[in-house]
């Protein structure tokens, strides 16, 4: 996924060099990249770090954890900043690209195609490598708070932010890092589910995968799917997987007929 269409037609054109490799789609915006990714789950993605209006990392953090591919970044970032992801077991790639390096990359997703970075390692990797970039060393306050109808979140190198619950659609986990999910932007923080869960979000916010956290006002719809499984489409037209160990609660708190507590 890069900005530059020749960008695009040069990696490409390298690709087709190497038989284990399949291009199943190319994009030039985050969004588009979204799409792609939801719809085909590749493998392996190959993504620009400076996209226009969203960035790579925001790519990274709007992925569910469920189908996060492996990914490789490309980039035009000096090596000293992207030794942030060779901790953090990813690749990358230097603009211009090479077809010795690419060799390289590839065969070491090869080698790990089916132990994948996670989506907190990538997460982690795109937190080290800003924390990097801009010479800050993180705080040891705690990443969130409760302030009246606001989640307020300190991501250690960005301002602080004050989310109002009723803009949450939805939160998914990763580890340590808890992605925060509007309309129209995606907030990093540290925290574990559990302790969002009990102590900080309010009662409209239930859990409906081992990873992800939806907020029931902005439930549309469910879908059935097989082994009492849904998918639960938001107001934003996004799906959601609904695991069948939470589905039961999910269709109990949305009933119409549900009794008073």
């Amino acid at each position: 996924m890069d900005d530059e269409p020749s960008a695009i037609e040069g990696l490409a054109i390298r690709l087709a060099a190497f038989p284990e490799v399949r291009i199943i789609g190319q994009a030039s915006t985050v969004d588009e990249a979204l799409a792609l990714i939801n719809q085909c789950a590749p493998d392996l993605v190959f993504l620009d770090i400076e996209m226009p209006g969203k960035s790579g990392f925001e790519l990274v953090k709007q992925l569910q954890p469920e189908i996060c591919p492996a990914v490789v970044f490309v980039t035009a970032f000096h090596h000293y900043a992207v030794q942030a992801f060779e901790v953090r077991a990813l690749d990358y790639l230097l603009k211009p690209v090479k077809t010795e390096r690419l060799a390289e990359a590839i065969a070491r997703v090869s080698d790990n195609l089916y132990r994948p970075a996670s989506k907190q390692q990538l997460l982690a990797a795109v937190d080290q490598l800003q924390q990097r970039e801009q010479q800050i060393t993180p705080g040891i306050e705690p990443d969130y708070s409760i302030h009246q109808d606001k989640l307020v979140i300190q991501d250690g190198h960005q301002p602080v932010q004050l989310v109002p619950y009723s803009d949450i659609l939805w939160i998914d986990a990763a580890g340590d890092y808890m992605c925060v999910h509007t309309g129209d932007a995606t907030f990093v923080m540290r925290a574990r589910m559990k302790s969002l869960i009990q102590q900080t979000l309010p009662a409209n916010f239930l859990r409906i995968h081992k990873s992800t956290i939806v907020n029931l006002l902005h439930i549309n719809s469910l879908e059935p799917l097989n082994n009492s499984e849904y998918h639960a489409t938001l107001s934003n037209n996004k799906t959601l997987k609904v695991s069948r160990t939470f589905s039961r609660e999910l269709k109990t708190r949305l009933s119409p007929n549900k009794p008073a507590g």
